[in-house]
């Protein structure tokens, strides 16, 4: 399901009151009813004598798609993809509610699992099963209707400055726990979960490996160790982090995401040939998001709305998603950049919660959050 950078992705929520995630993903029940298989439309039957037909894309300001790519499918079925960004994750989705039953665009495209119920809740997705559906793992699918397809993911992770650590002769903190030890004092800086996706993401993640017996304990000893907290992940990675290039931070730790090491490689042209950075991959150290994608109910071009999903399924899209939005695709047949597979790492065992109490409990625990540390 989402984590992003300047650079080509940006995952800072302001709008997160909305939000929802997931345990291990499980596969569709039995007993759910299958949605038949549309057969393939052919450019023919929807090109026009009088020009492109339009199909609209409505979706986070983060979304990213490589202009080759966006132009084939054009092209194939004689269409003018047009790309709505309607601000960050949250406030898209909640303009989608607001849009109801006279829908702004024909997909959506960024429902992440911290919003997958609410969206659910709010009936804006017609079912519909793309061709090729069969080739995606289950552990992504939370919806048996299939309203909601998996198309990406990635994990919010710590990011730590090597550097740092090694002329200090400090070990990187390896678990949650280790963070309010004391030689860790004034190292983290984190982002408001009410403001920021990273920063939503690992205030679950602790949720998930303290529970709600302790999970405030564990904020009130991080608040005690001089943790900072900044409104976005912007301010975090690029003015208080240590380890992010050209930043004059001086803290060396970070709430990021898992690819930020692989993307500081990437993104300087060849001037490293290793990550500056590490990742804590301790348990549930790390939250997993899946990003996914649906037609909106009222959508004026349903059938260029169903070759657009079954395009973000095939492998032409999935294997441009990692340089453009720098997350993993779901098919696992797609080919990643070699930079990808050398240092963009998956963490062993990210953290989860079930979307149901996420969304029963979200606004609570962003309060009790904001009571501990912000007041």
């Amino acid at each position: 399901m989402g984590y992003r950078y300047r650079w080509l992705w940006g995952w800072v929520l302001a709008a997160l009151i909305g939000a929802c995630t997931t345990p291990t993903p499980t596969a569709a029940p039995a007993t759910a009813t299958p949605v038949p298989i549309a057969s393939p439309v052919p450019a023919t039957a929807i090109a026009t004598p009088l020009g492109p037909r339009e199909l609209t894309l409505m979706t986070h300001d983060s979304f990213s798609v490589s202009e080759e790519v966006l132009r084939e499918f054009e092209q194939r079925y004689n269409v003018r993809v047009q790309i709505l960004k309607a601000g960050d994750a949250g406030a898209a989705l909640n303009k989608a509610i607001l849009a109801k039953g006279a829908p702004l665009a024909d997909v959506f495209f960024g429902v992440d699992n911290t919003f997958f119920s609410r969206a659910i809740r709010e009936d804006l997705f017609e079912p519909y099963r793309p061709q090729g559906i069969e080739e995606i793992p289950r552990e992504f699918f939370l919806d048996p209707e299939y309203r909601l397809i998996p198309i990406d993911y990635g994990d919010v992770c710590l990011n730590y400055d090597k550097q740092y650590f090694r002329e200090k002769n400090l070990k990187p903190p390896e678990t949650l726990e280790d963070l309010i030890r004391p030689e860790y004092r004034g190292l983290l800086v984190v982002e408001n979960p009410a403001t920021s996706s990273p920063g939503l993401a690992f205030m679950l993640a602790t949720i998930a490996h303290f529970g709600e017996e302790r999970w405030l304990d564990f904020w009130r000893a991080l608040k005690a160790n001089d943790v900072k907290i900044t409104e976005g992940w912007e301010d975090a990675y690029y003015k208080e982090f240590s380890g992010a290039t050209g930043s004059p931070g001086t803290r060396p730790i970070v709430v990021s995401y898992a690819t930020s090491p692989a993307a500081e490689v990437y993104f300087s042209e060849g001037k490293l040939t290793e990550p500056p950075t590490g990742n804590v991959l301790g348990k549930d150290a790390c939250f997993r998001q899946i990003e996914f994608a649906g037609i909106l109910k009222g959508a004026k071009n349903r059938d260029l709305a169903e070759r657009w999903m079954d395009y973000m399924i095939s492998l032409r899209f999935q294997e441009d998603i990692p340089l453009q939005m720098f997350v993993f695709p779901v098919h696992p047949k797609a080919r990643l950049p070699e930079f990808f597979q050398k240092f963009a790492e998956v963490p062993p065992e990210p953290a989860r919660l079930d979307p149901a109490r996420i969304d029963a409990n979200r606004e609570r625990w962003i309060q009790e959050w904001t009571d501990v540390m912000l007041r």
